[in-house]
């Protein structure tokens, strides 16, 4: 009988501790009878700078690690560390997997694919045609290019920072010839939101640390869907309101699976159960 490889998993990122996917990850791995560890590597707990990311990448590898989830704030910063990056993830300029096969460090990005396959699931059949984004930060910018993957026709990316969104909103508009991507400001969601198919709110607020909603909800109406990337909590105060409007609602969880299934099939080669992650992931998050 042949043993199965055992599988040596890191997350590395400031503030990892409390993260749910090593345990996300491992009792997947332990359902499909391998031998999977997953580990984090916080870098406040090390005494490491972010920028030191490509020694913590060589160590991980001469460590026998299999592969690394990257988190905040290396996404960015791995890149250049890397023998080979996927064309989603170079085009995003941000890796969130990296995983180590015949000697080459591979990069990708499954928090794209995670926003995308969370949507198809969350809200099937939702009009596509004009989204607000709110916030063009890391996650936001993911989350843009998976609704512009999915075939959104105008995407408004509305943050604090206008120069930021509108910056953003150059390169995806240079990478997605085929859409109408412009930026905006928090004073024009009053004019954006009631024509919009549905809004993404990708910022912090929300979060148990940072409670509170980014924007006005009374300029919420029934036919608009809302989705949240914060996932703790799950149920936000702005999905909690959006329901209360009559909205179709997509909370943060989806996205949190989804870019775990798909790093863990990156990771082990195998097809991961997704509702199986999901229903533990909602225990754990409860």
């Amino acid at each position: 009988m042949t043993t199965p490889h055992p599988y040596l998993v890191g997350l590395v990122g400031t503030g990892v501790g409390p993260s749910l996917t090593p345990a996300l990850h491992m009792t997947e791995g332990h359902a499909q009878g391998l031998d999977y560890v997953y580990r984090t590597l916080d870098l406040n707990v090390l005494g490491l700078s972010p920028d030191r990311v490509g020694d913590v990448l060589s160590w991980a590898r001469t460590l026998g690690y299999d592969a690394l989830n990257i988190t905040h704030p290396c996404k960015q910063l791995v890149v250049e560390h890397l023998d080979d990056i996927d064309d989603t993830a170079r085009a995003l300029g941000a890796v969130n997997t990296v995983v180590f096969r015949g000697g080459r460090a591979h990069g990708y990005n499954t928090d794209i694919t995670g926003f995308a396959h969370g949507f198809t699931e969350g809200l099937p059949g939702a009009s596509t045609s004009h989204v607000i984004l709110v916030g063009a930060g890391g996650a936001g910018t993911a989350v843009a290019a998976a609704l512009l993957g999915l075939g959104t026709d105008h995407l408004t990316v509305v943050d604090l920072d206008v120069d930021r969104a509108t910056a953003l909103a150059g390169d995806l508009a240079a990478r997605h010839p085929q859409a109408h991507v412009d930026a905006s400001s928090f004073d024009k969601l009053s004019v954006l939101l009631p024509e919009a198919d549905g809004v993404v709110h990708a910022t912090p607020t929300g979060m148990a640390e940072h409670p509170g909603i980014a924007f006005d909800t009374a300029l919420l109406h029934p036919g608009l869907w809302v989705a949240d990337i914060v996932y703790r909590p799950l149920d936000t105060a702005l999905l909690q309101t959006a329901r209360a409007t009559g909205c179709r609602t997509l909370d943060g969880g989806h996205m949190a699976v989804h870019q775990a299934v798909d790093a863990f099939a990156l990771i082990t080669g195998l097809a991961p159960d997704a509702a199986r992650m999901s229903a533990h992931f909602r225990n754990l998050v409860a």
